[in-house]
């Protein structure tokens, strides 16, 4: 039997290990489990999965140490251009220069092989994968994981943090608004000719949003970005089974030139589209984190960023309550962590819904609107600023660990 810790963390991804990390700096200790082989979700081979962080959240990787092991791998986000279909009356975010950018865009083995390094360093986190969880149990005075191999780990608070599908939250009966949105979306890497100069592309077309990502140029000098493509579920595997050269015409025809030649640097990965929001994000000795508590589409780039807002939030209100002499587990620390996450992560999903159902009204009539609308923004320099603190994390009470 291992030690008991004050924390008991299902899900060892970029938000559960975040957490971790996050909690061994103010001196809390961790059990980590993960079904998934690190040495997988590390392997040396780009497949185009990359995450936009925001100003916040790169706060949050600086104030926990990670932000001197990221640095040399990001790619400043000084721009974001979006755009109906290419057509005039697009939205340039620009912020201005003592703001610094508008995020960063990393591969994500980038950023869990910054994790998974500081973690082994870490004392106060006890790391337990690949293996299975096969009981879980919660009760008055804590919680316990039995693990396959036959370990049964002990703590004060257990954190599911395994993504959309989270075991944890369905059996613990937390209820989930979710809808499908019968759309895909592609992922791939893409060399291209001229340089993306730090901007980050959003192209709304009627079959779904059309994003180009900045990453860092490669190792050879190549311009680099990362594409999400989403396109509706009854053409995904059409579009899957394309041959890379009628792929990249496809691409192609939608970027309308804007990078010039283009080339694959990686595979071609594709998910589905939902939406899912849980009405608490709290139980009995229970926290959700991350896609365990909010799956929203990937149109802002927000869904990694509200998740290390909630890694934020629940250190805080852990460490405020521990200074008082409350048990990580206690009704009142999680009370405050469930007012604190719920509306922020309500709000945030709401919006890109309602973005992505706008912006998918079929029709010239509806696309003059949106152009008209997106024109008016254009123009209006503070609702534009209010977008960008949006999209930089910086609106609303941050945690401190989200503060510069």
């Amino acid at each position: 039997m291992d030690e008991r810790r004050e924390l008991l963390i299902l899900g060892g991804g970029l938000v559960g290990m975040t957490l971790a990390l996050a909690a061994a700096k103010q001196g809390i200790a961790s059990h980590v489990v993960d079904r998934a082989d690190p040495a997988e979700l590390t392997a040396d081979d780009f497949d185009g999965r990359a995450s936009a962080i925001s100003t916040a959240s790169w706060n949050l990787f600086s104030n926990i140490g990670l932000g001197e092991r990221l640095e040399p791998y990001g790619c400043p986000i000084d721009s974001i251009a979006v755009t109906d279909a290419m057509r005039p009356g697009r939205i340039d975010f620009r912020p201005k220069p003592e703001e610094g950018s508008l995020g960063r865009m990393f591969a994500n083995r980038d950023l869990r092989l910054a994790l998974f390094e500081a973690a082994k360093d870490e004392k106060l986190i006890s790391w337990h994968a690949p293996v299975d969880v096969v009981k879980r149990e919660r009760g008055e005075h804590g919680v316990s994981a039995t693990l396959s191999d036959g370990r049964v780990l002990h703590a004060s608070l257990m954190v599911a943090a395994e993504g959309r599908r989270s075991p944890t939250r369905d059996e613990a009966g937390l209820k989930l608004a979710h809808w499908d949105y019968q759309h895909r979306a592609m992922i791939v890497g893409l060399n291209h000719e001229k340089s993306h100069s730090n901007v980050a592309w959003e192209i709304f077309y009627l079959t779904g949003p059309f994003a180009l990502l900045p990453m860092r140029d490669g190792p050879d000098g190549q311009h680099r970005s990362a594409l999400v493509w989403t396109v509706a579920e009854k053409d995904a595997a059409g579009t899957l089974a394309l041959s890379e050269r009628a792929f990249l015409a496809e691409v192609d025809k939608r970027m309308q030139g804007i990078f010039g030649k283009i080339s694959l640097n990686s595979r071609v990965s594709s998910y589905p589209l939902g939406f899912q929001h849980t009405a608490r994000m709290t139980g009995q000795r229970l926290v959700l984190a991350g896609d365990a508590a909010h799956g929203i589409h990937p149109i802002a780039g927000q869904g990694l960023n509200l998740g290390l807002r909630d890694v934020g939030a629940l250190v805080e209100v852990l460490v405020d309550g521990m200074r008082l002499g409350l048990d990580p587990g206690d009704a009142q620390i999680l009370e405050r962590y469930e007012r604190w996450r719920s509306l922020d992560n309500f709000t945030v999903s709401a919006t890109c819904d309602s973005i992505t159902r706008l912006f998918g009204v079929k029709g010239r009539a509806a696309s003059a609107i949106r152009r008209f609308g997106m024109a008016g923004v254009q123009r209006l320099p503070a609702l534009k600023n209010f977008f960008m603190d949006e999209a930089r994390g910086m609106s609303g009470k941050l945690p401190s660990l989200l503060q510069a």
